[in-house]
């Protein structure tokens, strides 16, 4: 019998004499009965979530840069339709012979009418009385980077056949909602990180609550010869315990909202939404979540109550 062995057999006895317990414990498991594992239960499904919410983001910022880094439209702005189709074909022949150009498209009509169909409606009637012009869209891919330079080269080559020619870079347009998407994905951090701040403040306080409701046995557990790392041990695994049923149940809730939530942003067919799901390598930090608040949850709880039975002593 090691010494840790025979702590727990002297503490199973002094427990035994001071309560009158059949079967007592310094520190009573509450298998999911007590709070702290329900706590610890919220937190975790709060911490997955966020954490989810961010990758998300940071999935689909990465993709929509990817698919739209080496994008350029060109918009051929003129009213009298024959001008425009001219100046399109023109154009299209240009950019066909410039260097670093992967891939070149007129959109069709059809597909600029469903563009601006719920702008302008369906009915030909009305459309026809608005009579507005529609810009001939010419899309374009690059090699590299559509970086400023790059734009402007392809500005001036067009300008002499397409003075109507309009060219953007298609990341330009979506500059707004990176940034607005990079706020959100700070905001999952400090999210998580004040759930990792709120876990370990309440490991902290259940720590000192039994310490507190145990103090006359720990004392006498010291007369005994128990050392104060033995004791931590005894409280660090209860905790341990309380830690990971409240992680698992807390990680399976998060996992069931992450999903219902991703089948519901899935069905809303946008573009960048589409592009924001779970890769595996992100579900397994997800499932590090439970894991990583065990951990802290027992370091919190060793460190907790070796400092407090220093000052007891």
């Amino acid at each position: 019998m090691n010494a840790t062995e025979l702590l727990e057999t002297r503490i199973t006895g002094v427990v035994r004499a001071v309560t009158g317990a059949g079967k007592p414990e310094l520190v009573p498991k509450s298998r999911l009965s007590g709070p702290m594992p329900w706590v610890i239960a919220i937190m975790v499904a709060m911490t997955v979530i966020a954490l989810a919410a961010g990758l998300s983001l940071r999935n689909t910022v990465n993709s929509a840069q990817a698919g739209l880094e080496g994008g350029l439209t060109v918009q051929i702005v003129e009213p009298r339709e024959s001008e425009r189709e001219a100046q399109a074909k023109a154009a299209l022949e240009r950019l066909q012979g410039l260097p670093g150009v992967t891939s070149l498209r007129l959109v069709p009509e059809e597909e600029l009418d469903r563009l601006i169909e719920p702008w302008l409606g369906s009915d030909e009637g009305e459309a026809n009385e608005i009579a507005v012009p529609i810009p001939a869209l010419l899309d374009v891919q690059l090699a590299d980077r559509a970086s400023d330079e790059r734009v402007a080269e392809v500005r001036a080559a067009l300008a002499p056949v397409a003075p109507g020619a309009r060219v953007d870079a298609q990341s330009g347009w979506l500059e707004p909602v990176y940034d607005a998407i990079a706020s959100l994905q700070w905001l999952a951090i400090a999210l998580v990180l004040l759930l990792t701040l709120a876990l370990s403040a309440a490991v902290l306080m259940a720590a000192r609550s039994a310490l507190g409701t145990n103090r006359d046995t720990i004392e006498i557990v010291h007369l005994l010869g128990g050392t104060d790392g033995q004791i931590a041990g005894v409280f660090q695994r209860s905790i341990g315990v309380d830690a990971a049923g409240g992680g698992i149940v807390g990680f399976a809730l998060a996992v069931v909202v992450t999903l219902f939530l991703g089948r519901r942003f899935a069905g809303l067919g946008a573009g960048l939404v589409n592009h924001g799901s779970l890769g595996p390598a992100d579900w397994l930090l997800l499932a590090m979540v439970p894991v990583a608040a065990t951990a802290l949850a027992m370091v919190t709880a060793r460190f907790t109550v070796m400092h407090t039975l220093r000052k007891m002593l």
